[in-house]
């Protein structure tokens, strides 16, 4: 595919400077005029803005028009007030109703971080969410509170597997974060794909040619034209078979375990304009880390999987206690005895034995 010139591209002289703040802002306005409720269009403003200032264009404003085009289909509720369920002590389950996972993950990362606080490790799995940003924001905050997170979402079948010709697989993303003492958390996000979707995209805009190996065209023969991969064709796996094999793992984490469709599933053509994918499946999981750096230590074990989170604004809580009281705790018996144990077990004769 030869280079073209980007139309697209503007003049240096029709470039405007905007401050985050003022991104933001803007952003916000956009979300509130096509619908949104104060808080979604808050989050997904900051989320949106975060994603162009750390360079991460294909998930920024690149992004405004779909999220617009898709809230105007009514593929996706703008408005949506997500159901926070307390299934046990290391578990959270999130129905999203409809509505972006943004909001979603963080009216109920309280609960997550408290409940990893009480039992060392949490899950939280969404459900029948629209996630279309990076994935990176999600475990941030989960970093900047002393724990380590990881996270995953599937997508929109634009993926094949190694080997293949049909596509069966999203992007699907892996984001994970860890605290680092004196310093900002340690973040990683990719795609499990060749390149994320969004790159295709700016790649077609743009008049560029993919790089060789990334791509697939409808009959699973190699492609750089970027606008038969979106048309027909589809991205390669990154690693061959082992990205296949991860790819695969993200959809039984990311759908199956939620509850939500798997990228194959995924089916706008009713909602002309939508672009958001509806999987809504993504799992977190966080343990803390002593030493962090915000000072954060895990707190005692609950003596009931059942609280009522501060801050939990407009969600509903199954299993909460009412009135926002909460149950009464107990402190966690010591680990240092069990330690002790193991430390003299694997002193001693039979531990030499076993090896």
């Amino acid at each position: 595919m030869a280079e073209t010139p980007n139309p697209h591209r503007p003049r240096a002289d029709e470039i405007r400077t905007l401050s985050y703040e003022q991104l933001t802002a803007l952003l916000e306005r956009i979300f509130l005029r096509v619908g949104a409720s104060d808080f979604v269009a808050g989050i997904l403003a900051h989320n949106c803005a975060a994603c162009e200032r750390d360079g991460s264009v294909s998930h920024g404003i690149f992004r405004m028009p779909g999220y617009v085009s898709s809230i105007a289909s009514g593929w996706v509720d703008p408005r949506a007030e997500p159901v926070i369920e307390d299934v046990g002590p290391a578990f959270l389950r999130v129905d999203a109703m409809d509505g972006f996972a943004q909001p979603a993950l963080a009216k109920a990362s309280e609960f997550a971080i408290e409940k990893t606080r009480n039992t060392g490790v949490a899950v939280l799995a969404v459900r029948n969410s629209h996630h279309f940003s990076a994935l990176w924001p999600d475990v941030e905050p989960f970093a900047q509170n002393g724990l380590v997170a990881i996270s995953m979402v599937n997508s929109f079948a634009c993926a094949v597997p190694h080997g293949g010709r049909k596509p069966v697989f999203g992007t699907n993303p892996i984001a994970y974060a860890a605290p680092r003492a004196g310093g900002p958390p340690l973040v990683a996000d990719l795609a499990t794909s060749s390149m994320a979707n969004g790159d295709v995209q700016i790649a077609a805009r743009e008049g560029r040619s993919l790089p060789r190996g990334y791509a697939v065209d409808a009959d699973g023969n190699e492609t750089t034209d970027p606008n038969v991969v979106l048309q027909s064709g589809a991205l390669r796996t990154f690693g061959g078979h082992k990205g296949s094999a991860i790819s695969l793992m993200i959809e039984l984490l990311g759908a199956a375990l939620t509850g939500g469709e798997f990228s194959f599933e995924v089916d706008w053509s009713a909602y002309p304009g939508a672009q958001t994918p509806h999987t809504g499946s993504s799992c977190c999981s966080s343990i803390p880390i002593a030493g962090a750096s915000t000072g954060s230590r895990p707190g005692p074990r609950s003596s009931s999987p059942s609280y009522s989170p501060p801050g939990s604004i407009g969600c509903q809580a199954r299993g909460a206690t009412s009135g926002g009281a909460r149950p009464s705790r107990t402190a966690s018996p010591s680990l240092r005895p069990r330690w002790r144990a193991w430390s003299n077990w694997r002193s001693s004769d039979r531990w030499r034995r076993k090896l």
